[in-house]
């Protein structure tokens, strides 16, 4: 569902059935309709898939990462390789980090294989200037390097299911449900908990659709405390999936909530402390709903704990209770040494409330009695100051018709906060920009003025940041800029020149209007690099509803976008758009479907491809196809369904086509709590009682099938469970309706773009919408997955 959620990779893969139906007319259009894609069509559109179109981008930085001395060190991709670079904003110098060729042959000789120039990937790179030794990560194997003599030697890293402390001395893991900790120097190992038991543990890393074995931990400032908690699924329902093999299969079973369970995940709150030895202390309030503020887990992807702040004395716990639907937030302070818990804010929203976009963006600060707060209360996300023992706004830090997207850095010194927004300067409101505030609200400044899409990483001292601007169509260059946004360095000028003589072209940026024929909605459109203004083209609609996030992403360069431009190049138009309901915006441009998720946007796809097509007379709306993976399947078959005589073919992967089969926090939060009526379900015709889900299920809408349906789905998919797909299989068998369907043995929730499926998709709009035969002889190359 989540756009984040990358899950297992592809096994072995079988077509189960294909059921065909007869082929779709062709109307009459202006234009002169395209022929079908030959093999050097598919050549070409191979070579715009990023395996191909990356290595032709050189002089991007790359993984940057701010060191503790405000040193940033980068990567780039050259001509000759990979590239690291030490950048010294202080004196103005940027230097190679090391003698490139004398550590790849190094390493080398400690591998006893060659490497080639684009797999020297070095990751979380530590460099100590004083002891002039560097610290890296190579082949799942942690090396430090003596930078006077290039001798390199093997240490100890940190294991994967280990959340290592920030002074870098220590790490905690889970054995057996319980807590424990190692000496990272000595390799020591002390039990934190005792009494963890199956479903009942300590850290436990399980949100349903995600489960991890790392633990759920927030460290003290000093490395010295811990904030956990003991995950209760004792009461929460299973799920089973199981493998396709020879003999017996292999069972998989977890726990996995569903919308209207009696018993979800909860947490009861507590702080390890572990000097001089392991104690712990249980917050006295009753467990809380397993919730966060920015996302439907409480830990991010590395392990921390969501919505946990520590004091800069580590003496108190701020946190955040979230309830079941979302809809209330309320901060918390805890004494960590007594675990007594004051209320001291309170926020609910009629829909759901939100902290910040993809990140958290409160802060407490107790040695003011103070804190920030981030609320939509007046239609945008904006700051607040509130007083720390009142709980009281006392002042509104940010205003106006534009949002507040994440909270980068607070300078106590100066009283500033430094934040990314959108919107505010017009334009592409995608677009990401840095601003320098006061706690007053005075002095509102921009930091990045150029106009384009802004990403930004800041030194952790707060005194520079690293800016990349670019946008969809231009690759941008980087630089570092001090506090005052003045730049100190110039880092690289992106050069795509190769990329361009390969035949590359930008995606076109468009603005159309949203259902409401006032607001304006954003988008990319894709033409084939062949591109002939008197043909006509058959109309491809990409899709990713939201709501948690929409269909174009990031607005910063890339040199492919998934497969857009690809399949473009087989003879289509590809559009795809941000529709009302995706976040980004104001609340109530988010809220736009709320507690009806069959919406998925689709007024504005039909819309705005409508009226793209009004001043693009090559675009043919008479054979236009949809498609989408996860959230994305789910809106795809919605869009064939509801508006059959528009969509005529939709590939639909992965779909949760019925979100009451979906993970509990996903789905009470965009679409409500469960509620069943008292009067019967029309729409089923079995006497089923209604439900406030019944406006989202796909299968309940089967018989308004009229196009060609291809479902696909992974049948070891943890994420979204393969019955959500088999549900509507059996609803268009009941009806009686022709659809394709491919199963996935052994394929989890990520194979949206793996090459089998990704050829078969291309085929299957090739045959059924642009009624043309595929290609049968072509094949990816090796670089392709």
């Amino acid at each position: 569902m989540h756009q984040y959620r990358a899950q297992t990779g592809l096994g072995f893969i079988c077509l189960l059935l294909i059921a065909c139906s007869p082929e779709l007319p062709l109307e009459e259009t202006g234009a002169t309709p395209l022929a079908g894609p030959q093999l050097e069509d598919y050549l070409r559109a191979e070579s715009f898939l990023a395996p191909n179109t990356t290595q032709l981008v050189y002089d991007q930085v790359q993984n940057p990462a701010w060191q503790s001395d405000d040193s940033l060190i980068y990567r780039k991709w050259t001509r000759d390789g990979y590239a690291y670079r030490l950048a010294l904003p202080g004196s103005g110098e940027n230097l190679p980090l090391f003698d490139h060729e004398v550590l790849h042959a190094t390493l080398e000789a400690e591998l006893e294989e060659e490497i080639a120039d684009a797999d020297f990937i070095l990751g979380t790179l530590e460099l100590d200037r004083e002891a002039n030794t560097l610290q890296f990560s190579h082949s799942g194997q942690r090396y430090q390097l003596d930078l006077d003599d290039y001798s390199l030697s093997a240490i100890e890293a940190p294991r994967s299911n280990e959340h290592v402390s920030p002074d870098g001395q220590r790490a905690v893991f889970i054995q057996e449900n319980n807590l424990w900790l190692r000496d990272l120097t000595s390799g020591e190992l002390t039990q934190l908990t005792f009494d963890g038991e199956p479903d009942y543990g300590y850290g436990t890393n399980n949100a349903g659709w995600i489960r991890g074995s790392q633990p759920v931990v927030k460290w003290s400032n000093d490395s010295r405390s811990i904030a956990t908690f003991r995950h209760d699924g004792r009461e929460v329902g299973e799920m089973y999936l199981y493998s396709t093999r020879v003999g017996h299969p292999e069972l998989d079973v977890w726990k996995y909530p569903l919308p209207g369970d009696d018993h979800i995940f909860m947490i009861e709150r507590i702080v390890i402390h572990l000097d001089p030895g392991p104690r712990i202390v249980r917050l006295n309030i009753p467990p809380d709903s397993h919730r966060s503020t920015t996302a439907d887990h409480v830990a991010d992807f590395s392990g921390n704990f969501l919505d946990v702040n520590w004091s800069a004395d580590d003496s108190s716990l701020a946190f955040i209770s979230s309830s079941r639907d979302h809809k209330i937030a309320q901060l918390r302070v805890a004494d960590v040494e007594t675990g007594a818990v004051r209320d001291v804010f309170r926020e609910e929203a009629e829909t759901y409330y939100e902290s910040g976009c993809n990140a958290e963006n409160w802060r407490v600060f107790h040695e003011r009695d103070k804190f920030i707060w981030f609320s939509e209360r007046d239609n945008w996300g904006h700051l607040y100051l509130h007083d720390l023992e009142s709980g009281e706004v006392e002042t509104q830090i940010t205003s106006g018709n534009w949002p507040v997207l994440q909270i980068r850095h607070v300078d106590l010194e100066t009283d500033s906060i430094y934040f990314t927004a959108a919107g505010r300067e017009g334009g592409d409101p995608y677009y990401h920009y840095f601003y320098r505030v006061h706690f007053d609200g005075s002095d509102l400044e921009l930091l990045t003025p150029e106009p384009a899409h802004h990403s930004i990483a800041t030194a952790a001292s707060g005194r520079f940041f690293l800016d990349s601007w670019s946008t969809p169509a231009t690759s941008g260059q980087a630089v570092i800029r001090d506090q005052q946004g003045n730049v100190v360095m110039e880092l690289e000028q992106t050069d795509v020149s190769d990329l361009v003589a390969a035949g590359w072209v930008a995606p076109e940026p468009f603005a159309v209007k949203a259902r409401d024929q006032i607001t304006d909605i954003y988008g990319l459109l894709y033409k084939p690099s062949n591109f002939d203004s008197n043909q006509s083209y058959p109309v491809l609609n990409y899709l990713y509803p939201g709501p948690q996030s929409g269909s174009v992403g990031s607005r910063a360069f890339r040199p492919s976008r998934n497969d857009k431009q690809a399949i473009a190049e087989l003879g289509f138009i590809v559009v795809e758009l941000d529709a009302m309901g995706t976040p980004g915006r104001s609340k109530s441009f988010h809220d736009a479907y709320y507690g009806n998720m069959g919406d998925n946007g689709l007024p504005e796809q039909v819309g705005g491809i409508r009226q793209l097509a009004a001043s693009r007379p090559w675009m043919d709306l008479d054979r236009v196809g949809i498609w989408g993976h996860s959230g994305g399947g789910f809106a795809s078959t919605a869009g064939i369904l509801r508006y059959p005589e528009f969509f005529k073919v939709a590939v639909s992967g992965a779909g949760n086509h019925d979100n009451r089969n979906y993970e509990d926090d996903w789905a009470e939060k965009w679409q409500g709590l469960l509620v069943t009526y008292e009067e019967n379900n029309p729409a089923a015709g079995d006497g089923s009682p209604a439900t406030n889900y019944d406006n989202q299920a796909n299968q309940l809408l089967a018989d308004q099938l009229q196009g060609k349906l291809l479902l696909a789905h992974g049948m070891m998919d943890s994420n979204v469970h393969p019955s959500n797909t088999l549900l509507m299989v059996e609803a268009l068998i009941d009806a009686e309706k022709e659809f394709d369907l491919l199963v996935l043995p052994n394929a989890g929730h990520g194979f949206g773009n793996r090459r089998y499926f990704m050829l078969k998709r291309w085929n299957y709009f090739v045959e059924h919408l642009n009624q043309a035969q595929p290609v049968t002889e072509f094949r990816f190359g090796e670089n392709i997955p």
